[in-house]
């Protein structure tokens, strides 16, 4: 990957940030520093970050905590978060997607925040599953709160679209849904997200806006991810094509089941978070023409995911899925 030359901040800010030792938020963190910016992260007791960020300990589903170990009663001019739930299941998602943000946000604005920068997802334009209603909800508290916003809602990482290179690179098949032309996305990598994450800070256009982006170049389909990984690999492709009516009897039965237990419960609404993603493009849905389009999604940045496919299997950068692998 190429060096990138940031430009300083005109107006350097005093930034709290959410989430900044994920992998996002990392890159996010590492923009805001290099523009000037003063960060503070609030994180959980024993995570790593960056030596030269202002570090604090404590438990974000706590209001209290957020306020004494986080804010400690001191000034700051914006608000920036990369926080998610872990699993998108719906007590996770509805305590860190929504409460956690509510809170924090409540607590920033009493420190005198007048910004907050959003990192949402693009999945949310079509709602069907308990994550996207509670980033929704939160969304419309920071809209009506009257502080400057910027929602960036991104399409698929790089990350995400990584899964299967191991199983190839030992001669296995590549998986598709249906006949892998089902959906399609601009992949974005972190480094570029967090970069337009921290801009936001400083360019007014993306100000009180909801913000879809991806990555460079045309929208690809998971059979061209495919088709790729297997010219790299110097292999002809395989394929193997799971039926989507499979996904529908898995989600169905796990659905009957989950209502006899909370932690099959929990399990059925990972399966339909699986299904959510091999049936739905990540690009901007066209309410009017019932389609997505990749023509009205914006592109950003420098990095392509088949670049990145390069630097995997040369060694020299890993795929990090962590407990987003279902996604």
């Amino acid at each position: 990957m190429s060096e990138r030359i940031f430009q300083p901040s005109p107006t350097p800010k005093r930034v709290f940030v959410l989430g900044g030792t994920g992998t996002i938020g990392r890159t996010t963190v590492d923009a805001l520093m290099e523009r000037g910016h003063q960060v503070v992260c609030f994180v959980r007791p024993g995570s790593k970050i960056r030596s030269d960020v202002i570090v604090r300990q404590g438990d974000v589903t706590d209001p209290v905590s957020l306020g004494r170990d986080g804010f400690c009663g001191e000034p700051f001019d914006a608000l920036v978060s990369c926080l998610a739930s872990r699993t998108g299941a719906p007590r996770d998602a509805w305590a860190i997607d929504h409460q956690a943000h509510v809170d924090a946000l409540a607590v920033a604005q009493r420190s005198g925040i007048t910004q907050m920068v959003l990192l949402s997802a693009i999945c949310v334009q079509r709602p069907l599953l308990e994550f996207q209603h509670a980033k929704l909800a939160f969304e419309q508290v920071l809209i009506r709160s009257g502080i400057a916003y910027s929602i960036v809602r991104p399409t698929a990482f790089f990350k995400s679209l990584s899964g299967q290179i191991d199983r190839v690179r030992r001669g296995k098949p590549y998986l598709l849904f249906g006949d892998g032309t089902l959906t399609a996305c601009k992949p974005i990598s972190d480094r570029d997200l967090g970069t337009y994450l921290a801009e936001c800070l400083d360019d007014e256009m993306r100000q009180n806006c909801i913000l879809p982006i991806g990555g460079p170049g045309d929208a690809i389909t998971p059979r061209q991810q495919g088709e790729h990984l297997f010219q790299l690999l110097g292999q002809q492709p395989k394929f193997r094509q799971v039926p989507v009516g499979m996904l529908d009897a898995i989600t169905g039965g796990l659905g009957a089941l989950g209502r006899l237990s909370p932690k099959l419960r929990e399990k059925a609404e990972l399966a339909r978070i699986g299904r959510y993603y091999a049936t739905e493009s990540m690009l901007v849905w066209d309410a009017d023409a019932g389609r997505y389009d990749a023509t009205a999604t914006p592109s950003t940045g420098a990095d392509t995911l088949f670049e990145f496919y390069e630097r995997v299997l040369a060694g020299k950068a890993t795929v990090d899925r962590g407990d987003h692998a279902v996604f």
